[in-house]
């Protein structure tokens, strides 16, 4: 009686070490913390096309995430998106003429802003806009424009 109750007990133990585990992963992998964490400053950029960029796509500098994309709207004055970004504290010397450009991961990857550091003295600060941006390709269109050049092509 004595060994069967051990034996509870340890496997209690393990399932609650397993479901610890598993919220921990949740946790991890959705991101939760970036709600929590509002450290940091807001800075936004207009863009023609976003392709599929998301609210919470990763803000990358040569591959290093400094911030997550908080907002998406459309501006009906300019017709463009305009993607507001959360970036982290530490990262406070961005150039003021720093570009954005929306890039993928990979051929099928998600979509993302990649930052490009200018060289200027002065750092965005909070609420000021990137001027200088490179919208998203979106493949359809690439295809689209090949075959047209080549049916002109064929016709001369």
């Amino acid at each position: 009686m004595r060994q069967s109750r051990a034996i509870e007990i340890w496997v209690g133990v393990f399932v609650a070490l397993g479901f610890s585990a598993l919220l921990m992963l949740a946790v991890k992998v959705s991101n939760i913390t970036s709600y929590v964490d509002n450290k940091g400053y807001q800075i936004s950029a207009a863009f023609e096309n976003i392709g599929g960029l998301t609210v919470r796509a990763p803000v990358r500098i040569a591959g290093v995430r400094i911030g997550r994309v908080s907002d998406i709207r459309f501006d009906s004055d300019t017709f463009q998106a305009i993607v507001s970004m959360r970036i982290d504290a530490r990262y406070d010397r961005l150039p003021l003429d720093s570009s954005a450009s929306i890039l993928t991961d990979g051929l099928l990857g998600e979509n993302y802003i990649g930052l490009e550091p200018g060289g200027e003295d002065e750092s965005l600060k909070e609420g000021e806009r990137i001027e200088i941006t490179q919208s998203a390709l979106v493949l359809e269109k690439l295809i689209g424009q090949f075959l047209f050049s080549r049916s002109q092509g064929s016709d001369k």
